[in-house]
């Protein structure tokens, strides 16, 4: 994978959307097609023999490339999202994020205990809200869980990756 192509065009924004947040900008690297190229056939590769059945993305940028996996990968896609957005009967879970709380669902019919179920996102800060989305796929007994993030930040005193239980395999692209 060419990370340094990645890293030229991911954008950062101080302060957004709060003061002393540093946000990292991944429409950039979704709008340059090398960058997209470079991400899906590096996430291909990392999954391509894991069995994934189902790939959750996560509200909203996260659908990017979990939508463009779960294809590659001949998989279902599962949206996860912000209350009130999904039209049939959900189930829902409450979390912390940096700066609030929030609250995630996902259809109540979207997992069986026969999937197997990668969880995407474009970053991992904290890990609250990929947290959540892990507690509701535990809910459908599914025979594995696996988590992936785009970026994860480990400059700024985070420490995401440990919010994760022991025994789950937690991967990304980029750590910044």
């Amino acid at each position: 994978m060419n990370t340094q192509l990645l890293l030229d065009n991911l954008r950062a924004i101080q302060d957004f959307p709060v003061p002393g947040v540093n946000f990292r900008d991944v429409s950039t690297l979704f709008k340059n097609p090398a960058c997209l190229s470079e991400m899906s056939d590096a996430l291909y590769e990392i999954y391509k023999d894991k069995g994934i059945t189902k790939v959750v993305g996560i509200e909203s940028r996260g659908f990017v490339m979990a939508s463009i996996l779960a294809h590659r990968l001949g998989a279902g896609m599962v949206l996860a999202r912000k209350p009130g957005k999904l039209p049939a009967k959900t189930i829902a879970e409450e979390f912390e994020k940096e700066y609030g709380k929030d609250v995630i669902e996902i259809h109540a019919d979207a997992i069986s205990s026969d999937d197997v179920v990668l969880l995407h996102d474009d970053l991992l800060a904290t890990g609250g809200t990929m947290l959540a989305a892990y507690h509701l796929a535990q809910r459908f007994h599914p025979q594995r869980t696996y988590i992936n993030f785009l970026i994860e930040i480990t400059d700024e005193g985070l420490h995401g990756r440990e919010a994760f239980p022991d025994g789950v395999e937690v991967t990304s692209l980029l750590k910044i």
